[in-house]
């Protein structure tokens, strides 16, 4: 491998597929992808892992596959998170600097490490604090006042917040596929960086990845995330409502909806009709284009609405230069755009990972599907997360701390000394002589390890 660069990975455990990828990342932070792979995912429901054994199964099938695909033996992983195990917030923090000092990275390291410590709900855990901007004597949106002086320093920061049960099924998920896990992101931050450009993320810019559990939101101002999200729904209630209304199969539902599905019923043609083989015994069925395309409106309406009610709360509406960018599998629907665009009054275009990745790797027309994927490489160093989730008792030694004590014990202990056996004593006499040398006894050297 080239010593200038090094070989990175990531795993997309999505609720329809899981996906392995591998990139070489460069020292200027540049990615370029080198292969990757997919498996079915059947034990993942709208982005939570359900069933560990299936899941485990899924990674294990990706990542042979692209080893195999790019003769490279991969170790470490990157994983993503989302779902309803995550949820995300605003923190608003301060402290008082010496009127004769000036304002070090140490106080903002102690801005970042206080919004670590915020009150959460049992089993929960902080996965990202992220500083939006900071406030020196009520002068709101520095973006870096290391050097100014002043007397109160605030900090806004964007925290994300998960599930302890989620995250130790994932790490969980990593190892018994006998790989390590390096870190934990959160997929609309990961998707967001491999789709949207810092002009974009400037201007004002809300990312919308529409995959088949779950939809993510994420919105950028000033070059800042602002606000993230995870909507519970995607292209699999899609599916479903078709399988309902027109009384389908699942995977007959699924490829209407691949083939000749559109999010705008108006725009679909009356005429036109697809004719679905029946099972034996019973006569094909025919399906209109305009209705089709009607009950799929009906749910990516949903869908647009709660994306369009996480705009109105974030407040940043009218700050949204960028407009929208959708991405994901949902993305490829027809007429997705015009529909978005319809519902929430701002410009919309497609997103994809194309600057990390040529169409030797993945068709272009499919590149919107592994965003996710793509950005979990790219955003690995951005966003830094704990790559353990397994919380020590307090006090507790370590099992390898305990065995080098033991071992160094047995090393110091002289062969000719016996080993000591207890032995049953009666005191009798002064009560507080005794006291005095039991005292004594517990300072003593050769009793006691350190």
């Amino acid at each position: 491998m080239n010593q200038e660069s090094k070989l990175i990975a990531a795993i997309d455990i999505g609720t329809t597929k899981v996906v392995a990828v591998a990139a070489r990342k460069y020292p200027n932070g540049h990615v370029q992808v080198l292969g990757l792979e997919k498996a079915s995912s059947t034990g993942v429901k709208r982005g939570v892992i359900l069933n560990i054994d299936e899941t485990v199964s899924a990674i294990k099938e990706a990542v042979s596959r692209l080893e195999a695909k790019i003769d490279v033996r991969i170790g470490e992983v990157y994983v993503g998170m989302a779902g309803y195990s995550m949820k995300s917030l605003t923190n608003r923090c301060y402290r008082f600097i010496n009127p004769n000092d000036e304002i070090s990275t140490f106080d903002l390291e102690q801005l970042l490490g206080d919004s670590h410590r915020i009150s959460l709900e049992p089993g929960e855990k902080v996965i990202h604090v992220i500083p939006q901007d900071y406030s020196v004597d009520n002068e709101q949106g520095e973006k870096n006042p290391v050097g100014m002086s002043g007397h109160r320093l605030e900090g806004n920061f964007h925290v994300v917040i998960g599930r302890m049960a989620a995250l130790k099924n994932i790490e969980k998920c990593i190892h018994r596929a006998g790989l390590q896990l390096k870190g934990v992101i959160l997929e609309p931050l990961a998707s967001s960086h491999s789709v949207l450009t810092d002009e974009e993320m400037e201007a004002g810019v809300v990312m919308v990845d529409i995959g088949g559990g779950t939809t993510d939101f994420a919105l950028f101002y000033d070059g800042v995330i602002r606000h993230t999200a995870v909507i519970p729904f995607g292209g699999n209630v899609v599916t479903n409502d078709i399988k309902e209304g027109c009384s389908l199969l699942y995977k007959q539902a699924e490829m209407l909806k691949v083939q000749f599905g559109s999010a705008m019923g108006s725009m679909a043609r009356e005429d036109m009709v697809v004719s679905i083989p029946g099972m034996a015994g019973w006569e094909p069925k025919e399906i209109s284009f305009r209705n089709l395309a009607s009950i799929i409106q009906a749910r990516m309406e949903e869908i647009i609405e709660y994306v369009a009610h996480h705009i109105e709360a974030s407040g940043y509406y009218e700050k949204l230069g960028a407009g929208v960018v959708i991405t994901g599998g949902g993305a490829l629907l027809k007429n997705i755009a015009h529909l978005v665009r319809l519902k929430t009054g701002l410009e919309v275009r497609m997103g994809k990972p194309d600057r990390y990745m040529d169409e030797s790797v993945v068709g272009a027309e499919e590149m919107p599907l592994y965003s996710t994927a793509v950005g979990l490489l790219i955003s690995s160093s951005v966003y830094p997360s704990s790559n353990s989730f397994v919380e020590q008792k307090l006090f507790e030694t370590p099992p390898d701390d305990l065995s080098k004590k033991q071992q160094a014990a047995k090393v110091v202990r002289p062969r000719s000394e016996k080993k000591r056996t207890k032995e049953v004593s009666y005191t009798t006499g002064d009560l507080f002589e005794g006291l005095k040398n039991k005292l004594a006894g517990l300072f003593d050297e050769k009793d006691v390890e350190m």
